[in-house]
């Protein structure tokens, strides 16, 4: 017995010091927002992409910022959302008519954080008035949530969006390595249901065994 727990503290000790203890820091319950799953809720060989930790950079949220096909956008969430939004390079584009779209496309695709996702919830308001469902990107209008063709170029747009932001800003994919086989979770809930795009820790970890596949 003595000879097991010495072994489990000594690759306890091990693991302590080969990943950051930060990444696990406590956080106060009472300081969680109502969404957040908190760097300690980590499972054993998990580690949550929480905001609160340098992590937090590999959120669609964080200011990272990344040129795709062409545009330049400010984070991956500022990429989402703008695709909500019409786009005055397409005059085909049936959005255009409408005239209550409280952003211009460029200006959500130069946000970040919460002012990026704020700005899609209020085009997801006017998306429910004019019972619209399409979203564009390129020549592209497509429903990202069919499960379907939408859905797979939607997925595709998102993970070539995740690789230039690895790609384009220093030091990240030193950072995503840094996780090594860790399993990559959201500081979020995400439904079981939810396309695959949604799933950017998935995402990450696939694009990390490019890399450094995990033999396990």
């Amino acid at each position: 017995m003595k000879i097991w727990i010495t072994c489990c503290l000594i690759s306890l000790s091990a693991f302590a010091q080969e990943f950051p203890s930060d990444w696990w820091r406590t956080v106060p319950r009472e300081d969680a927002a109502s969404w957040e799953i908190l760097p300690q809720d980590a499972l054993p060989g998990e580690v949550i992409l929480s905001k609160r930790t340098e992590l937090g950079f590999f959120s669609n949220f964080g200011a990272t910022p990344f040129e795709l096909d062409g545009l330049s956008y400010a984070s991956v969430e500022g990429l989402w959302q703008a695709l909500k939004y019409p786009d005055p390079q397409n005059p085909n584009d049936p959005r255009l008519a409408i005239t209550e779209w409280p952003h211009t496309r460029a200006e959500v695709m130069a946000m970040n954080g919460f002012d990026a996702k704020d700005a899609g919830t209020a085009a997801g308001e006017i998306y429910k008035k004019y019972k619209l469902k399409n979203v564009s990107y390129g020549p592209h209008f497509f429903d990202y949530k069919d499960y379907a063709a939408g859905s797979a170029l939607h997925l595709d747009i998102i993970t070539r969006a995740l690789r230039a932001k690895l790609d384009q800003n220093p030091g990240l994919w030193d950072l995503l390595l840094k996780t090594k086989c860790l399993i990559l979770k959201p500081d979020h809930k995400v439904g079981g249901n939810d396309p695959a795009a949604y799933k950017y820790f998935d995402l990450f970890m696939q694009l990390r065994a490019e890399r450094a596949p995990c033999l396990l």
